[in-house]
């Protein structure tokens, strides 16, 4: 539900901040008052047109700001769109807000992060519906009568089946259609899956094999400085230096005179040791070097032959991937693609198969949960139509229009072929005749003003249930009619609180009564400037309110008002007892 909401010069608002609870709010005033702006400013929060105009007199900008409890009644498509967007709930509060400015400058936030108009509008559309002067009717968008049909027959659970059978035929038909591409296109990729896979498989690829052949490429590059190095080392060790011993030999020799030594002086031992295991240890390396030495290859065409096969690897990864086993990857790929269009004509069989099957459950589906939607929207539109007789609108008409279009590539019911989406077989309408001798005409293009809103409350009444947008707006529902109806249209907005938070804007009394919060909206005068104030009345506020609206003044108005709240009281009693009762 609308928790609060913040406008800031918006039209001839400087400042207004709005606390609001469940139930039915009812706002009154005098014509010209601000009721209607104040309509606008939630509509512009919810998406609507955006205008300079609406700015107020003086400033740069305008901003609407909402704030939405969200409690237990999350709108079950509002969920994953949250979700995709990466926006949380918060602490069960949603924050919707919309600046706009002189110089074109459009902001929309959703829980304080920029959004585009069109995020903001779909997420808004499923917390607040506009009655009346708007254009902001989930009621008109044809697109949602279906959903309402299906939440009053509930069939929601059949027709989540048939849309999961949808979502496999829509994945069939498209493996098929890769599959039945243009054969010379067919022809033309097996020939290059053939040629790449051969250029693979003929260089005989081994992971390990280019780490090895630049180490290879480099002691062959560096072969003559190796082995100078290798020699160097070695005639350290091995050769006698100036005419003397060789560096391992005169380690030698004094290995073993500490040998002599430990046998006169046992301390000396760790000493004799080390020397005996550097004598070793030295005497390894110069073989080693020795043997390395002769092992370096001068061999200019080996060096050749590592630079080619370097060369070709580099060509096969610049080709196919970054590396060896990104190469090898890409062949394996290859070959099971190469797999898949060898065998195409098998597969196109298999899914040709699937596609007909999956049809023919669609078509069956579809078809039960269209005769269960039939039936239902007889007993929707007798229910509509008794809400439109109390509401003054006995000769109104109103059908829900359910249809199938034939198609050749469509699903199969009762001997022919229908067009399908993902709620089945039936596209749903809702149509309206509100006047006799005239034909039904789609509710979308039905006269606005009064008429509009009173069907939009029959509907509203049949559809609580099933509805679940949180939040409804009746502005100025009361338009030509009079303080019969009226007290009827009061009743209503009443019941439909107890499912739904309701704002009313009204000029009638009868109406204003059934409000469970009631706030008078008046024009001061402030530095002679115009503005808006929205005054939430207390009991004897109220009173006094209800008294003027029924033009008696002094105590009679008074009592008289006091006595349709009591009226009103013992209605809401009784109410509560029935919804009780029904509910045991």
């Amino acid at each position: 539900m609308l928790a609060e909401l913040s406008i800031t010069d918006f039209a001839i608002i400087d400042q207004l901040r709005l606390t609001f609870a469940p139930g039915l709010q009812v706002l009154t005033g005098e014509t010209g008052a601000g009721k209607s702006i104040i309509v606008d400013a939630v509509s512009l929060l919810l998406g609507g047109r955006a205008a300079a105009d609406g700015i107020r007199a003086g400033a740069d900008r305008a901003y609407v700001e909402g704030i939405f409890s969200l409690e237990n009644d999350l709108p079950p498509d509002l969920a994953p769109l949250l979700e995709e967007l990466g926006i949380g709930e918060g602490d069960g509060t949603l924050i919707l807000s919309r600046e706009i400015s002189r110089r074109g400058r459009n902001i929309c936030r959703v829980n304080g992060r920029a959004v585009p108009l069109k995020t903001l509008q779909a997420v808004a559309e499923s917390l607040v519906d506009i009655h009346g002067q708007t254009d902001h009717l989930s009621l008109l968008r044809v697109r949602n009568h279906v959903d309402l049909l299906d939440r009053y027959a509930g069939t929601e659970a059949r027709r989540k089946k048939v849309a999961r059978r949808v979502r496999d035929l829509r994945a069939i038909r498209q493996s098929l259609a890769e599959l039945l591409r243009d054969e010379r296109e067919l022809a033309r990729r097996t020939d290059l899956l053939e040629y790449q896979i051969a250029e693979i498989e003929d260089a005989q690829l081994d992971i390990e094999e280019e780490k090895q052949l630049r180490q290879e490429r480099r002691r062959l590059e560096n072969a003559a400085r190796l082995a100078e190095l290798a020699d160097s080392s070695y005639n350290a060790l091995r050769a006698a230096n100036d005419g003397g011993d060789a560096l391992l030999d005169r380690l030698e020799a004094a290995a073993r005179d500490l040998a002599t030594l430990v046998s006169l002086e046992p301390e000396m031992a760790p000493q004799h040791e080390s020397a005996e295991q550097a004598f070793y240890a030295l005497e390894d390396v110069a073989d080693t070097l020795l043997k390395y030495r002769d092992a370096i290859e001068f061999n200019p065409s080996r060096l050749e032959q590592v630079e080619d096969r370097l060369d070709l690897l580099f060509q096969l990864k610049r080709k196919y991937g970054d590396t060896i086993a990104d190469v090898l990857a890409f062949a394996e790929r290859a070959r099971a693609e190469r797999e898949a269009i060898t065998h195409s004509a098998e597969r196109i069989d298999e899914l040709r198969a699937a596609e007909e099957l999956a049809l023919q459950e669609i078509g069956e589906w579809g078809g039960t949960l269209s005769a269960l939607r039939q039936q239902a929207s007889a007993e929707l539109a007798e229910a509509v139509e008794k809400e439109l007789d109390d509401l003054g609108m006995s000769v109104a008409r109103f059908q829900v229009r359910i249809a199938q279009q034939q198609a050749d590539d469509g699903a199969p019911w009762e001997g022919r072929r229908y067009a399908f989406d993902a709620t089945g077989l039936d596209k749903v309408e809702f149509f309206i005749a509100p006047n006799p001798g005239e034909p039904p005409k789609p509710l979308a293009k039905i006269a606005s003003g009064g008429e509009t809103s009173r069907l939009m409350l029959a509907l509203k009444t049949v559809l609580s249930q099933a509805d679940e947008t949180a939040t409804l707006i009746f502005d100025e529902i009361d338009q030509g009619i009079g303080g019969r109806i009226g007290g009827i249209v009061g009743r209503k907005l009443g019941a439909l609180a107890r499912h739904h938070q309701v704002f009313c804007i009204t000029h009638l009394p009868q109406i204003a009564v059934y409000g469970d919060a009631h706030a008078h909206i008046r024009k001061e005068i402030v530095g002679e400037r115009t503005v808006t104030r929205v005054i939430p009345l207390d009991a004897e506020g109220r009173l006094d309110e209800l008294a003027q609206m029924l033009g008696v003044t002094g105590q009679a108005g008074r009592e008289t008002a006091r006595e349709m709240l009591q009226q009103v009281t013992a209605w809401k009693r009784g109410a509560e007892v029935e919804t009780m009762n029904a509910e045991r």
